[in-house]
């Protein structure tokens, strides 16, 4: 009787402060070899969005609204990955699996914020087609700043607060369970499944935020693009160039929402994902999805791709 009031006791005055990222430790010795192609994609991120976001600031001609708008979707992909990959990387490498709490909810408040913001530019961008194709006319007008500062203001806000309100109550939970997180970094529900109380307030605004957040945004892009394509077929193959925008859009989005549902069901619902598929899948959505996005920008975007050439074609010259 008194040694299991004394273990009540110490479970609930006791909370860890550091924790354990154990992400791929059945590979074994194997699992130092998975340096290579995360460094070689981490290193492929961050050099072609550097590239891409240099093209877009110097060359007067990509600074219309749209490519201003890819130019942010590049700050973010370069982001994203910066609080959470280098630590990953010295973790496969030398095994430096440690990280404080303050440090875990870092990762997931940034992670989670610059994370948000790739389906809300992806809204944007959608908006900026669908002004230019369905109301020509109006489209400076409406991608004045004073005017699309509208409908940029309500998404910056709902991002912020959603994700500042789930890393606050993330942060006031006690960790007595254990300190190991079976993952590569710092994820909200694999960090909650660690708390020794009751998570119910957690896991509804996770939902809300998974919920308001890319659902909707999602839901608003896809109502933008079945009303562009109806315009197009009505009015003809005049389009056909920001028809071709539109998917390059598209593409980008099926990638990003394929990532984020596997990563986010694979908590919530039963299913028969290994811990090394919800684990790989996570680490796409934040790796694989900054590689992608500035090169099918680069290759299907015909300004960015002629400004890429000439940036290339003048880096040879300059030696000589």
């Amino acid at each position: 009787m008194v040694f299991s009031n004394m273990q009540d006791l110490s479970a609930e005055n006791i909370s860890f402060t550091t924790f354990k990222l154990n992400g791929f430790y059945s590979f074994g010795e194997w699992r130092h070899f998975l340096f290579i192609p995360y460094f070689f994609m981490f290193l492929l991120s961050t050099t072609s969005n550097c590239i891409l976001i240099y093209l877009i600031i110097s060359q007067r001609a990509l600074h219309s609204p749209m490519f201003v708008l890819i130019g942010l979707m590049s700050v973010v992909d370069l982001f994203m990955p910066m609080f959470s990959v280098p630590h990953m990387l010295l973790n496969f490498l030398f095994d430096w699996n440690g990280i404080s709490l303050v440090g875990c909810l870092t990762q997931i408040f940034c992670t989670q914020f610059f994370g948000s913001y790739q389906s809300t530019l992806l809204l944007w961008m959608a908006l900026d087609r669908f002004f230019a194709i369905c109301r020509p006319l109006s489209y400076h007008n409406y991608m004045q700043i004073p005017n699309f500062l509208k409908f940029v203001i309500v998404p910056v806000l709902r991002n912020t607060l959603l994700n500042v309100s789930v890393v606050s109550l993330a942060g006031k939970l006690h960790f007595c369970m254990k300190n190991e997180i079976d993952h590569c970094f710092c994820e909200h529900m694999g960090l909650i499944q660690l708390a020794c109380e009751d998570t119910s307030v957690n896991n509804l605004v996770g939902l809300a935020t998974a919920l308001l957040i890319p659902t909707t945004d999602f839901v608003f892009i896809t109502v933008s693009y079945v009303m562009i394509f109806a315009s197009v077929l009505n009015s003809g193959k005049s389009s056909m160039k920001a028809i071709n925008t539109c998917i390059t859009h598209i593409i980008i989005m099926a990638f990003s929402l394929v990532f984020v549902l596997t990563a986010f069901l694979s908590y919530r619902i039963r299913n028969n994902f290994s811990p090394n598929s919800r684990i790989f899948a996570s680490t796409m959505y934040i790796v694989f999805s900054s590689c992608f996005n500035p090169i099918i920008y680069g290759i299907r975007t015909k300004e960015i791709r002629e400004h890429f050439l000439k940036f290339v074609n003048h880096l040879k010259v300059v030696p000589q």
